[in-house]
């Protein structure tokens, strides 16, 4: 019984009905019609049974004729010829010589019914690599389980959505909302495929139609917190400021513990020339962000600019220190602190800000133009 591992680099394997892999040659080499065990991860804790297939073709090949051939190694799902010798040298402890013969291996993968070991449900094995890729951050390979998955069940909306997801966040719009529209079909009252659909459609800068799809949302559930979300970064993106406002002062009507919403506010009442509000918003984001930096050092930027609007420069200035001192880096809050410094006459201490900001980003014009004007008032 020939037990063969597949990895997350050969999905094309798993997903296809027929294909091929190459092995170094086995002490019992295998042949036409021979039946094959096929596993993930063989010798990992992730070991699942994936399928079972009869050989249709060997062909033995020597090693100095397929280390260099990409076509072959690009078949059996590696980016080239070097990323599968890398691999094999991981797979395979003693040094390959040029004359150390492999086995081209091709196989058809059998329907369950013809099975001859344990049987498993095969779109929930395909389903769980899908999110195991999914949740990894590659995209690329786990909508190809998705698809699979939709082989067996081209109905179910989770894979349908997951699908859309995936290819959302590949720039696949258009196939994207293609899933969400067939998942729709099924479940015309989804608010979260209506959402999801509506950021889709964002993304490929339909704004209207984001509009659309996401009214759709809020008519099946108008109270769900992610939908308004939402909807108000939608109104925001549109300029209808006043309507973005109203939609986040009802999502924390509903939840006032959310750091990103009370941060979206001030963002709004900074865009609406309100900055005394907007500072009272952006204190209560820093008030209920705790240990997350990135939001933590957003919000500190923005009670900056708030203050700077508001002509409180040594407040302003304590927020940027605050904010760079999350992220070094941030050329943004560099030249902001700098611009205070400015305002306060303290060139020589701005000329140093934007000397910094060029060493992170040479390209940075506003740096340049401020760096000349600090030097001039020196």
């Amino acid at each position: 019984m020939p037990i063969m591992s597949f990895g997350s680099q050969n999905i094309k394997i798993i997903t296809n009905k027929e294909a091929m892999t190459i092995r170094k040659l086995w002490k019992n080499p295998l042949k036409k019609g021979d039946r094959l065990h096929c596993y993930w991860n063989l010798v990992s804790k992730e070991k699942k049974k994936i399928f079972e297939a009869e050989v249709t073709d060997v062909k033995t090949i020597k090693y100095k004729e397929l280390k260099n051939n990409d076509k072959l190694a690009q078949e059996e799902g590696y980016e080239d010829s070097k990323d599968m010798v890398r691999e094999f040298k991981k797979m395979y402890l003693n040094k390959l010589s040029d004359d150390d013969l492999f086995q081209i291996i091709y196989f058809r993968k059998l329907d369950i019914d013809d099975w001859k070991g344990e049987k498993i449900d095969q779109k929930a094995m395909i389903t769980q690599r899908a999110d195991i890729l999914f949740d990894s951050g590659k995209y690329d390979k786990s909508v190809m389980c998705y698809s699979a998955a939709l082989k067996i069940d081209p109905e179910d909306v989770y894979l349908l959505n997951k699908k859309g997801d995936n290819l959302s966040r590949l720039g696949q719009f258009e196939g994207s909302i293609d899933c969400y529209d067939k998942a729709l079909a099924i479940e015309s009252e989804n608010e979260y495929i209506w959402n999801n659909k509506a950021i889709a459609m964002l993304n490929s800068g339909n704004i209207e139609e984001a509009l659309i799809a996401n009214d759709k949302a809020i008519e099946t559930n108008p109270n769900n917190t992610v939908v308004l979300y939402w909807r108000g970064f939608i109104l925001e993106i549109m300029g209808r400021f006043e309507e973005a406002l109203a939609v986040y002062d009802k999502l924390l009507s509903i939840d006032d513990t959310n750091p990103e919403v009370w941060n979206a506010r001030g963002n709004i009442l900074t865009d609406l020339e309100r900055p005394e509000e907007a500072l009272d918003s952006y204190d209560k984001a820093l008030e209920l962000c705790l240990n997350d930096s990135k939001l933590d050092a957003s919000s500190q930027n923005r009670k900056g600019n708030a203050l700077l609007d508001l002509g409180r420069f040594e407040e302003a200035l304590d927020c940027y220190d605050k904010a760079i001192e999350l992220e070094p880096r941030n050329t943004s809050f560099l030249l902001n602190k700098g611009v205070v410094l400015m305002e306060l006459e303290r060139f020589a201490d701005a000329e140093i800000l934007f000397t910094k900001a060029l060493a992170i980003d040479p390209a940075n014009d506003d740096a340049r133009v401020l760096k000349i004007e600090c030097l001039e008032n020196m």
